[in-house]
């Protein structure tokens, strides 16, 4: 072997280079079994990725499944604000426990590790990247059905140590009515496809808002082109979600369990209809 060539069709050795390629996927907690994994990612920030993720969680929680959320948006994690989740993660003989929401979801965030909540996450890609990790391998998620992950926006280190480390079963793009928004879900979508993860279908977020009185739908962000922008890609609009204050006012209270939401019921029958649970 001292004397190779790399020139492998004129070698008949059976070492390392000749094998599959190696995965990087990073094992379980061995004490957990969770069944389906489901990216949210946006090409950027602000374009309501971890509601999505966590309002998605509820409404498959509400249909009896039992739902989790990872979330890997480390350096800037709201989704335990949404639930009311304030506590410190524990530990036990099993793993570190995640905190359970009143209806029942799993979460772990970075949150649940720091002293003070409201501490910035000053840490370089390769220490969130491990975070990430962590959260998979050493968390105690048990029994899971569906696990949302919340990913950061873009391409850089965290979503690709998500799409190498995670066994994602597909991925749901988030995005928003503006005329940059083509160029910023093909970053995503191209993302997705370099690493062989399927691509569920995108989610148009503050696409409108629906005037009180007389229900008619303003586009107060321009004229969607979500549909265009699907079609170009070949992709399914799962749905179309208005800019709503009851919203923003359900999250800022901690209370996004009790938010009744029926425009996206029909994308988490999707979803799952997608996805479903061997039986």
């Amino acid at each position: 072997m001292s004397e190779c060539t790399h020139d492998c069709s004129s070698c008949g050795e059976d070492c390392a280079s000749r094998k599959s390629a190696q995965s990087f996927q990073a094992p379980m907690n061995e004490a957990s079994c969770v069944k389906k994994v489901i990216g949210v990612v946006s090409g950027k920030g602000g374009v309501g990725k971890s509601f999505v993720t966590s309002y998605l969680s509820v409404l498959t929680q509400k249909k009896g499944f039992q739902t989790a959320i990872l979330d890997a948006d480390i350096t800037g994690p709201s989704i335990p604000q949404s639930f009311g989740i304030h506590q410190q993660a524990l530990g036990s003989e099993l793993g570190i426990m995640p905190a359970v929401t009143a209806s029942g979801i799993k979460l772990i965030s970075v949150n649940m590790m720091l002293q003070e909540e409201d501490r910035p996450v000053i840490w370089r890609g390769p220490v969130i990247a491990g975070v990430v990790k962590q959260f998979w391998t050493e968390v105690f998620w048990d029994e899971v059905d569906y696990m949302f992950v919340d990913m950061p926006p873009g391409t850089g280190d965290v979503p690709l140590t998500v799409f190498q480390s995670l066994p994602l079963d597909g991925i749901i793009i988030v995005t928003s009515p503006q005329e940059l928004v083509s160029m910023i879900v093909s970053k995503a979508v191209n993302m997705a496809k370099e690493m062989n993860i399927p691509i569920l279908g995108i989610i148009e977020n503050y696409s409108y808002v629906k005037c009180p009185h007389c229900s008619e739908k303003i586009s107060v962000f321009g004229e969607s082109h979500c549909e265009e922008v699907a079609s170009k890609f070949g992709l399914k609009v799962l749905g179309s979600l208005p800019l709503d204050p009851a919203i923003a006012a359900r999250v800022d209270a901690g209370e996004i369990e009790l938010l009744d939401m029926p425009e996206m019921q029909s994308v988490s029958d999707e979803i799952i209809k997608m996805l479903p649970l061997e039986e």
